[in-house]
């Protein structure tokens, strides 16, 4: 039986980099597909919306296990093989579409309608008022949840470690297997989700402090507390 020492704990951190290209290959895959899952949802066209809104609610209502295990073992069916990294990397794509699609949708649906009216009363194509006008609104707005989101991408990577792939959940397990010290190994995994997660959690935190309808109603409430503050002569 093997002790747990330096070498194990280098192994673990070796895997670090195995869970973040995942979290990257998710993310922006993800957001690539989001951005097409969001302006699908504000089309003009009924059926376009009504289909864009049942992917979002079948992806979102179906365990991310559950996906990961259609992803890896359904291509196997028609005679596919697909790595691991690959089909982990699918359905996280899947997965992230889904609510970073509805996080953007959101957000675009929050800038006011006299916005679009105005744009579109400039006589510009629909193309440039989403580019000029909506788009830079909206990221601000969108960006502390897409920040927030992003913790939750690297959290879920965790689960890639079912079909096999070895990021650093995984490497946990096969050090514990192999030194029958799981307490030890699995600190070791908790530090490093820690030293990811928490600077993007404080981040999004960040981020969400001074977003436009945060600062409005902060500093419409200084406004109320002074109003109220006796008059001092």
């Amino acid at each position: 039986m093997r002790e747990f020492g330096q070498a194990e704990v280098l192994f673990i951190i070796f895997a670090l980099q195995w869970t973040l290209t995942l979290t990257a290959l998710a993310f922006v895959g993800g957001g690539i597909a989001g951005l097409g899952v969001a302006l699908l949802r504000i089309s003009r066209s009924r059926i376009i919306r009504w289909l864009v809104s049942g992917y979002i609610q079948i992806v979102q209502g179906m365990p991310l296990l559950v996906l990961m295990f259609l992803c890896y073992y359904a291509p196997s069916l028609f005679g596919i093989e697909l790595d691991a990294l690959f089909a982990a990397g699918i359905a996280l794509t899947l997965n992230a579409s889904a609510f970073l699609g509805a996080i953007w949708e959101s957000a675009l649906r929050a800038i006011p309608k006299a916005q679009w009216e105005s744009a579109e009363a400039l006589a510009l194509p629909q193309s440039k008022v989403l580019r000029f006008v909506i788009a830079p609104q909206a990221v601000r707005i969108a960006l502390p949840s897409t920040v927030g989101y992003l913790v939750q991408i690297v959290k879920e990577t965790s689960l890639a470690s079912i079909i096999g792939f070895v990021e650093i959940t995984r490497a946990g397990q096969l050090v514990s297997n192999a030194t029958f010290e799981p307490m030890k190994a699995f600190v070791c995994v908790a530090i490093l989700y820690f030293v990811i997660c928490f600077p993007l959690s404080r981040f999004s935190q960040w981020l969400e402090a001074r977003s436009p309808g945060r600062a409005k109603g902060t500093s419409r409430g200084k406004r109320s507390i002074r109003s109220k503050s006796p008059k001092t002569t």
